[in-house]
């Protein structure tokens, strides 16, 4: 009976001690990252559904670790440390990237490039380059502004309205082409156009003479885009209709093998 008993507190332990800390805790980060990266303990309990307590005891933790941070108004805030782990696993995710982004290249023959959503900025995290002596190229690490790009709209077109709007009224929508879309209205239309086809196009709105076509990696970690991109003369209207099919299975299949490494 003893060591049944011994054996028995040490499950309780272990399924309401660290484990469920450990769980809780982060739960407490995304919530915060999905309210925009503060809140105060009211929010995160009525959110959450925990106790005052407990959140006050996990976001003292955090805080002491540098995960969060206490604002001057006694709200919380995802705090510097993150940035490094932020940061370290976007290049491992490009990392896992490669491979599927050389194959969009051999089946497509267009550079291929796998892009975050990172704040109010899209992110390049990985890049295999096209076979073609005149090819696009963007610097893995390089940030744009998700209005004129393909991978923006890709990334944005599943966010509300109401989230799109406020990202562009913080972000303006600055022309980087005469082709650039430059009103809220018109990022809405075209968001409308990518969920309806599938897929986004950027059409000589980031630089003039390139095209790109970019979808949306389903049930990615986070939210993250592929694309292709090259010269207006070689992805014509045509090639389109050829490569988006080779872009979707490909985000399928990556996003299948994100799961599975769970990543």
């Amino acid at each position: 009976m003893p060591t049944s008993s011994a054996s028995t507190t040490d499950s309780a332990k272990s399924a309401t001690g660290g484990v469920q800390s450990l769980e809780r805790a982060f739960d407490l980060l995304e919530r915060m990252a999905d309210a925009g990266g503060e809140v105060g303990l009211s929010e995160l309990s009525a959110s959450s559904g925990l106790p005052l307590p407990t959140i006050h005891r996990l976001m003292r933790t955090l805080v002491a670790c540098g995960y969060v941070r206490q604002q001057p108004n006694r709200r919380y805030a995802l705090g510097p440390r993150l940035i490094r782990l932020g940061e370290s696993a976007s290049r491992l995710l490009g990392t896992w990237a490669r491979p599927y982004l050389a194959r969009l290249v051999e089946e497509t023959g267009e550079t291929a490039n796998m892009a975050l959503l990172d704040g109010d900025e899209i992110v390049y995290v990985a890049q295999v380059p096209s076979k073609h002596s005149m090819r696009m190229f963007t610097e893995v690490g390089r940030r744009v502004l998700p209005h004129s790009t393909g991978v923006g709209k890709a990334l944005l077109a599943h966010t509300p309205d109401d989230e799109v709007r406020a990202l562009l009224s913080r972000t303006g929508m600055p022309a980087a082409t005469e082709r650039t879309i430059t009103t809220p209205e018109g990022f809405l239309a075209a968001l409308a156009d990518v969920r309806r086809l599938g897929y986004a196009v950027d059409d000589n709105e980031q630089e003039i003479g390139v095209r790109c076509l970019a979808v949306f990696v389903p049930d990615s970690p986070t939210a993250a885009a592929i694309s292709i991109s090259g010269p207006a003369g070689r992805v014509t209207e045509d090639a389109t209709d050829r490569i988006v099919p080779v872009l979707q299975e490909v985000a399928a299949e990556l996003s299948e093998a994100l799961a599975s490494t769970g990543a």
